[in-house]
């Protein structure tokens, strides 16, 4: 017999797992690229007003999770985003749905987003505080919590998995409905 290389996945994985990377790399990277502005330029200002005050510019370390829970937390929550990343790149084995695609890059690029923030932020690693930059509608997240682009990320690549559910998509293509068995008659 001979070997012809490495198994390669079928096209309609490896063009989705692609779909899953580009759209995790580039939140990754727009997240980092917007903190690393924000914290240029934020650091020790009041808070900056955009749009007629529809958002607020603002520089918020966040121990924390979103709404600043579980701020005594943060080497648990290190590991909880360390834990979806190794999910979702195990799942993604399994991927032929370009929705799915698109939701799990959402997540797997937002926590990655914030797990560089806690690891490689003050005050150490594991326990580094995530900069939080966009506060809608009031400074210092008075009517909305004060949120980055990871978070968005991640809110919208929930929502967006919510809706595949509801809607019986399942992460290999398949409806859920297609997989019923048919009933006795």
């Amino acid at each position: 017999m001979r070997n012809n290389g490495p198994v390669s996945a079928p096209p309609a994985i490896a063009s989705r797992v692609r779909l899953l990377g580009v759209i995790a790399v580039v939140v990754l990277a727009v997240d980092i690229v917007s903190k690393v502005v924000g914290v240029a330029q934020l650091e020790g200002r009041e808070p900056v007003q955009i749009l007629g005050g529809l958002i607020y510019l603002q520089l918020v370390r966040n121990p924390g999770a979103a709404f600043s829970l579980a701020t005594g937390y943060t080497w648990v929550l290190s590991l909880v985003a360390l834990a979806v990343v190794v999910v979702i790149v195990r799942v993604a084995r399994r991927l032929r749905s370009t929705g799915w695609a698109v939701a799990l890059g959402l997540v797997l690029g937002g926590a990655s987003g914030n797990l560089v923030d806690r690891i490689f932020r003050a005050p150490g690693p594991l326990q580094g505080h995530v900069v939080d930059l966009f506060s809608p509608f009031a400074p210092d997240g008075r009517a909305f919590p004060v949120f980055n682009v990871a978070d968005s990320a991640i809110v919208c690549g929930g929502i967006l998995l919510v809706l595949l559910a509801l809607l019986g998509r399942e992460i290999d293509g398949t409806r859920t409905a297609d997989r019923a068995e048919p009933a006795d008659e």
